[in-house]
């Protein structure tokens, strides 16, 4: 399946995609609706917080002692203000604090996107566009870009390809030997001085590198998030953090090149 690729006016570009038959392609079954729908209760089951507690009798501040005797009162036998029939009393199998989520094989997983993707595919709710680009976060700016789609009155889910930032470098461990000699361990001291120094010029230059790399992102990713955040019915996200839930709940999905390129190798591992 190809697709035209459109620039953010909604003009096309000359050029079309070609959307991976083993991502966009799939022959839906019924066995792919359980396996959505178990990504789609895996997703909700993660929103929850599971921080539910009520106090149970143990935990209630009260007294212990028995109200009255047991027997002569022609009332019924009472232990102690605690009692979960009282006001105020500890609850009877109350909530506890417990983790909700559920797990799901990565197959199951890859397989769920693959289907919600191929869903919209065949609906033809999938808009392919250049690569965005915002300098500064701005709502008006995102709504003349769905305005230009013809979707500003649909749900949509802009998918993005946001950079990956570089990793740390590793700092120089200290080796020390026990029964070394004294010649041996300085020259250990020494190549760790050496590594060092090494160490703290890599830092440097991963501090600048750091910072350029903030100012894509921020023009690739941020701002374009900053600047759908106010619309009820846009969101963003990045291409890595697809799930089926957003997938599913919007009537159209608007990819980037980056990004599209960046989902078929996800999930064609």
């Amino acid at each position: 399946m190809k697709l035209e690729v459109l620039d953010i006016n909604g003009k096309g570009l000359g050029r079309e995609v070609e959307l991976s038959s083993d991502v966009f392609g799939l022959e839906l079954k019924e066995n792919h609706e359980h396996v959505v729908y178990l990504a789609v209760k895996q997703y909700l089951a993660h929103q929850r917080q599971g921080t539910h507690k009520s106090k149970e009798r143990a935990e209630i501040a009260g007294s212990t002692r028995k109200l009255h005797r047991q027997k002569g009162t022609g009332g019924a036998r009472k232990g102690s203000i605690k009692n979960p029939l009282f006001r105020g009393g500890g609850r009877v199998f109350g909530p506890r604090p417990r983790n909700y989520g559920i797990k799901l094989n990565k197959k199951v997983s890859r397989l769920a996107r693959k289907a919600a993707l191929s869903n919209k595919a065949q609906d033809n709710r999938i808009l392919v566009v250049e690569d965005l680009k915002f300098d500064a976060a701005k709502t008006k700016n995102y709504i003349k870009f769905l305005e230009a789609l013809n979707i500003a009155n649909k749900k949509s889910l802009l998918l993005v390809d946001a950079p990956v930032a570089p990793a740390a470098p590793k700092a120089p461990r200290l080796q020390k030997g026990r029964g070394r000699k004294a010649a041996q361990q300085k020259e250990f001291n020494q190549a760790y001085v050496a590594d060092l120094k090494a160490y703290e010029a890599t830092v440097a230059e991963y501090e600048k590198t750091l910072e350029e790399q903030d100012k894509v992102y921020d023009a690739l990713y941020t701002n374009v998030a900053l600047s759908a955040r106010n619309l009820s019915q846009a969101d963003v996200i990045n291409a890595r953090d697809l799930n089926v839930y957003e997938t599913m709940n919007a009537e159209c999905l608007v990819i980037t090149e980056s990004a599209l390129a960046a989902i078929t190798a996800l999930l064609t591992k």
